[in-house]
């Protein structure tokens, strides 16, 4: 199952408010709340993350290794792991680029997210309308730390 992502929010922070923000990976997990337990492997770098949620029938748990480049404006994040309980591996691939807007900037977030595996293919419909509600959350989050403008 693969599926495209693209969203947009305007904030009135200014850019290395933002910036700041985007560079913090314990705060920018806190706003995917299916994310927990993200540890520093190598430093602002390489990271080890667990995916947790429930998917339909299924209890979805990966290990997640995430990677993050940065290099203002544009971060780079980069996750792979599986869920060998329920035979499932997901890889993510996500652009977030900050664009000054003069009074606000905008925040845009692309990728995309594989799973392949069993809950997948038992679950497509249920992931693509989670992976939606996920993404709605953290674009919002993200808003209202940032000041939505």
């Amino acid at each position: 199952m693969h599926e495209e992502i693209r969203r947009s929010v305007n904030v009135s922070a200014e850019q290395s408010e933002v910036w700041r923000a985007l560079s913090d990976v314990q705060r920018v997990a806190s706003w995917i709340r299916i994310v927990g337990e993200v540890r520093e492997i190598e430093p602002q770098r390489r990271y080890s993350a667990v995916l947790e949620d429930r998917v339909g029938p299924f209890a979805l748990r990966a290990d997640l290794i995430v990677t993050v480049t940065a290099e203002e404006p544009r971060l780079r994040v980069e996750a792979a792991g599986e869920d060998r309980q329920v035979a499932s591996r997901i890889t993510a691939k996500i652009d977030i680029d900050v664009a000054d807007l003069g009074s606000a900037r905008r925040v845009d977030v692309s990728g995309s997210y594989d799973i392949i595996g069993r809950v997948a293919t038992l679950g497509a419909g249920a992931i693509r309308k989670k992976g939606a509600h996920v993404l709605d959350e953290f674009m919002a989050d993200l808003g209202r730390e940032l000041g939505s403008a």
